[in-house]
């Protein structure tokens, strides 16, 4: 293959999520000339923020968080320059109906043991719940199993895990994790999601919460890849793309376009939706007929006074998961306003799709004042309801044989996402390690032969060690 040389090659990224900043980002610091396009008038897809019509507030389209082991989103941020807007915590705050907490945090102890402590002490389970939480544990220390088909709920209940340790424990952390219902989840996404979180060490297991709107991190990538001589198209929509020996040809807004690459960092059923249609796109057709995709839900309310002291917590027994104080985690030198702006999760949010705005909001205001009793109180003085109902692929049992690398059927186009084969379910590290893969196989054809931008995982410490 004739390429050019990499300083003029000319690479079209299609998406301005995190795969395709972070594809854009390395490719434009790598001295290829990037043009990245995104059909929104913002970037950040899923992760990102705008402001909202209906009450004036900037708002995430969803609450993200990203944890320890996230090393390559890590990497990202400090790349644009964004890593002191993450505020890390090393505590969750589990409450029960009535407001009661268990407060889960490492301990001095050596990995795997290092949440041992706080899980024994935490009084939402019961000593039958913990002993059972522990044996499941020990039985997902040496290794990852395979998906072999079953789904993690059986799993569990081969293990002998109590309803309780259940819907306490495996469900909360799994259903925000991986954004599936457990029953739903294969048993290898949910091992991984453990093993990171759980078991490999405590830095693994420390939660990271963006302290400023989504939007406001990802337009730093925007800005890093323009800096580099890269140019960022919003508003612009890909509606085709014709591979060539030579170039590839990208229809955007009813014009052609010229690269030497594409990269396609797209959600698959976008993706789908621009594939040629001929014969060579087929095989991939086919393969992303097997996704499904699962939705989320994210309730934002305003008070007029303070509702709890807590910046976030995990919330047992009801609808809603999550709640997270973003007056608190947004407020600077440490001061918050005199009202509470908080947001709900709800991952998996299935059963609210159906329902209107006025219904969840009404039990979200329900069941929060069930968790913290100023919130009988406060005054509600605004509120939104925003649904992702295509927000993740479902990582069910035999998924993973579907998830297409990042090389196609032709060789100058590539694909990024966090549903491609990345070795890590739907999450924010998933997509940004696609795009980092991607961009390798762009430089490397390219002629930078040893290109290689992922970055380490972390290491295991403690007697983690001794399984690699």
């Amino acid at each position: 293959m004739n390429e050019r040389s990499t300083h003029s090659a000319r690479v079209a990224v299609v998406g301005g999520g995190l795969a395709g900043l972070a594809a854009g980002a390395v490719l434009a610091e790598n001295g290829f000339h990037v043009t990245l396009f995104e059909r929104r008038p913002y970037l950040g897809g899923r992760a990102s923020s705008y402001q909202h019509p209906g009450t004036g507030e900037v708002v995430d389209n969803c609450q993200h968080v990203l944890l320890g082991c996230c090393t390559n989103l890590i990497e990202f941020y400090r790349r644009i320059g964004v890593e002191n807007k993450i505020r890390w915590f090393d505590r969750l705050t589990f409450l029960e109906p009535g407001g009661r907490a268990s407060v889960i945090r490492p301990s001095s102890l050596a990995a795997p043991f290092h949440t041992a402590p706080a899980l024994l002490r935490a009084p939402c389970l019961d000593f039958m719940d913990k002993l059972a939480i522990a044996a499941a544990m020990a039985a997902l220390v040496p290794m990852t199993p395979r998906d072999n088909g079953e789904t993690f709920l059986s799993w569990l209940r081969r293990h002998g895990q109590t309803e309780r340790a259940i819907n306490r424990f495996w469900k909360t952390v799994l259903v925000s994790a991986l954004n599936e219902d457990i029953d739903r989840v294969s048993v290898r996404a949910a091992a991984q999601v453990i093993h990171e979180s759980f078991l490999k060490s405590a830095p693994a297991g420390r939660m990271g919460v963006p302290t400023v709107p989504l939007s406001d991190l990802y337009s730093a990538a925007g800005d890093y890849v323009r800096t580099r001589g890269g140019t960022v198209e919003l508003r612009c929509n890909a509606e085709s793309f014709r591979a060539e020996p030579a170039q590839v040809t990208l229809l955007v807004g009813g014009k052609e376009q010229s690269f030497d690459f594409i990269i396609l960092a797209l959600p698959f059923d976008v993706l789908c939706r621009i594939l040629p249609q001929t014969s060579a796109a087929e095989p991939l057709r086919q393969s992303l007929s097997h996704f499904e995709t699962s939705p989320i839900t994210g309730i934002h309310l305003w008070f007029d006074r303070e509702i709890t002291e807590l910046e976030h917590a995990v919330l047992l027994d009801r609808t809603i998961q999550w709640m997270f104080h973003k007056s608190k985690l947004f407020a600077r030198g440490g001061q918050s306003s005199n009202g509470s702006y908080v947001e709900l999760v709800v991952s998996s949010s299935k059963t609210l799709v159906d329902k209107s705005r006025a219904e969840i909001i009404g039990l979200a205001l329900k069941e929060l004042c069930e968790f913290f009793r100023e919130a009988r109180e406060a005054n509600l003085v605004k509120s939104t309801v925003i649904k992702e109902i295509h927000a993740t692929y479902s990582p069910r049992p035999g998924i993973d044989v579907y998830r297409p690398g990042p090389e196609t059927t032709w060789p100058r186009v590539f694909l990024a996402g966090d549903w491609t084969a990345t070795g890590w379910p739907a999450t924010m590290e998933g997509a940004v390690r696609s795009g980092y893969v991607a961009a390798q196989y762009v430089a490397r054809v390219a002629g930078q032969h040893n290109a290689a931008f992922l970055v380490p995982d972390l290491p295991p410490s403690g007697f983690m060690r001794l399984f690699g």
